[in-house]
């Protein structure tokens, strides 16, 4: 850990240590960033050396690429996190679009309802006046039905609930459950839960409601996108063009300052889509497999996917 982080970190750590009272000795006593202090004893001394160890055992922050969010509009909000080298030429980040769902309305777009056209992330938004849109989960060898349990409003995709344990669900006819909500099939009841809410996309479950990666590691890699909660219920779409193993994406999400509480799989390799037009800013990601990057470039195709996951401002009261 460079020296200057680990300096940075024990100023803040006393600071929070100072702040809340944990040491009774007076604040002239602790300087650091020297490091050194002043009839430093007792209950200081022993303040001081959990401050090294919390330093030295924690693990490395994860910081946005700017340090702070991107606000592109109320309730829409973007950001790029580094991690630890990958892929090159910027494929190493990870794009997270947080979306307030009090300001943006969820629509889940398929093919097989629609005429069973299959477009591009962009073309799905440029046809139907989305802001953005994601996959909405794996399809199937016939290029139109979900791997997973997949119902809007009267149409069903595909009737067959599988054995993989996270549900979205939007679209609520009950006013008494949140807006949107990841239902993980392990803690909750999801026989009871699907009666509440008109859209359901089943997927593969990433982050269980106990905050714990699920996913199994493997030597695959592949470029992946993924869906998931916030503690505030703001919905984050998470997006890793580099290629890495899902379990360690998972590792680094609950590494990230993004507060996640749980997530879903949507897609991975080639297929995985993001799109997002909102104030003049534009943002277009696709996904590969490990074989697509090569040194500082990428070889990249965006392509057509038959069921999305957009969104819409809601209309808002006039002041």
């Amino acid at each position: 850990m460079p020296i200057r982080e680990i300096n940075d970190r024990m100023a803040a750590a006393v600071k929070s240590i100072r702040k809340r009272g944990k040491c009774g000795c007076p604040a002239s006593t602790a300087r650091l960033g020297g490091v050194g202090a002043k009839r430093l004893g007792g209950c200081c001394l022993l303040g001081f050396m959990w401050v090294v160890l919390v330093v030295l055992c924690s693990p490395p922050r994860l910081e946005a690429g700017d340090s702070t969010w991107r606000r592109l509009d109320t309730g829409l909000s973007l950001a790029e996190f580094a991690t630890a080298p990958g892929a090159g030429n910027g494929n190493d980040k990870i794009t997270v679009l947080r979306i307030d769902p009090d300001y943006y309305s969820f629509k889940l777009l398929c093919s097989s309802e629609l005429g069973r056209i299959k477009l591009t992330a962009k073309e799905w938004c440029q046809k139907f006046q989305l802001t953005a849109a994601v996959n909405a989960g794996m399809y199937q060898e016939d290029g139109l039905t979900s791997v997973g349990y997949m119902k809007n409003f009267d149409h069903v995709n595909n009737p067959r609930l599988g054995r993989d344990k996270a549900v979205m669900a939007f679209n609520p006819i009950d006013s008494g459950v949140p807006s949107i909500q990841l239902i993980d099939r392990d803690c909750q009841d999801f026989n009871s839960l699907k009666l509440k809410y008109r859209t359901l996309v089943q997927s593969i479950r990433m982050i269980s409601c106990e905050q714990q990666n699920v996913w199994t590691q493997q030597p695959q890699k592949w470029s992946t996108v993924a869906i998931g909660l916030d503690k505030e219920g703001q919905v984050l779409v998470l997006f890793c063009q580099a290629p890495r193993s899902v379990h360690d994406f998972v590792e680094i999400l609950l590494s990230l300052p993004i507060s996640i509480r749980n997530a879903m799989y949507l897609e991975g390799g080639p297929q995985a889509s993001l799109y997002l037009s909102s104030n003049g800013v534009e943002l277009a990601k696709s996904g590969a497999g490990e074989g697509a990057f090569a040194g500082n470039e990428s070889v990249l195709f965006t392509w057509p996917i038959p069921n999305v996951i957009g969104i819409v401002k809601k209309p808002q009261p006039a002041p």
